[in-house]
């Protein structure tokens, strides 16, 4: 892996030169997955972080509370935002659909993930628009939500991970990551990769949501591709750091992870 994965900060650097990042989701009941995604893009480097949280009565994270907050709607369609992500705890219903297409519109580089990646896989004209994006689309979905992108089994596309990867590139005109044991990269050209970092403790609620969250900091000062596979690899090396440092894998949480992942990010940067 490249280093340091992210170009070095100058010495007369402030916030906004490290990317404005949105995030939408968090429905009642799902606050959890957009808060990890927020608080991952901080530690990520992001210069700064506004979560677009469905549920109107959290307004303030009192653990980071350097994150900002915003009304969904008026971020999905913020001009200013560096990258867009949607679908920790995005749900299903008319609003996110709503919210869905509007952030599809939106001009910034997009990630997209769990509900959001179920809403298009439902909706025939959300995917049309996604494929149709001028802008740069990042997927990042696990076998299920894959299974349901191309309507086929989950069986189908764990027999042939890095074909299924490969079509959703195509298909969606996409970068992919196609997360599991050995997490398959994938862009519309044809070219595939295989990330070799990450172990069995990572299986655990809320992975995802912080996925999201690195690959959103990281698309605000990397080229798309580089910052699709730079974040993929933090976020398994975090984990295998956190078993080298004696957690095991029975129990690591998403939260922690967090943690891991921004002093890898910094030991890469030394």
């Amino acid at each position: 892996m490249i280093i340091p994965l992210l170009p070095p900060r100058p010495a007369n650097s402030h916030k906004g030169m490290f990317g404005h990042i949105g995030l939408i989701g968090g429905t009642p009941g799902t606050v959890g997955a957009l808060l990890l995604a927020g608080r991952a893009a901080l530690a990520s480097g992001a210069g700064l972080v506004t979560l677009g949280m469905l549920d109107e009565e959290v307004r303030v994270d009192f653990a980071a509370p350097e994150m900002m907050f915003s009304p969904a709607d008026s971020l999905a369609s913020d001009l200013d935002i560096s990258v867009l992500a949607i679908g920790p705890g995005l749900g299903q219903s008319r609003q996110a659909y709503d919210l869905m297409q509007s952030a599809i519109y939106n001009p910034a580089v997009l990630v997209i993930d769990a509900d959001g990646l179920n809403l298009i896989a439902r909706r025939n004209d959300l995917a049309y628009l996604c494929a149709r994006r001028p802008a740069h689309t990042l997927l990042t979905p696990h076998p299920g939500e894959a299974a349901k992108l191309l309507d086929v089994d989950i069986e189908d596309v764990q027999l042939n991970r890095e074909l299924a990867a490969l079509e959703l590139a195509k298909r969606f005109n996409a970068l992919v990551a196609l997360k599991g044991a050995g997490t398959v990269l994938a862009r519309p050209d044809g070219t595939v990769e295989i990330n070799n970092t990450g172990n069995p403790s990572m299986s655990a609620p809320g992975m995802g949501d912080v996925l999201t969250g690195i690959m959103a900091a990281f698309a605000a000062r990397a080229l798309p591709w580089e910052a699709l596979k730079q974040s993929v690899w933090l976020h398994g090396k975090a984990a295998d750091d956190a078993l080298e440092d004696g957690r095991g894998v029975e129990g690591l949480t998403a939260s922690e992870l967090i943690g891991y992942a921004r002093g890898r990010l910094n030991a890469c940067s030394a």
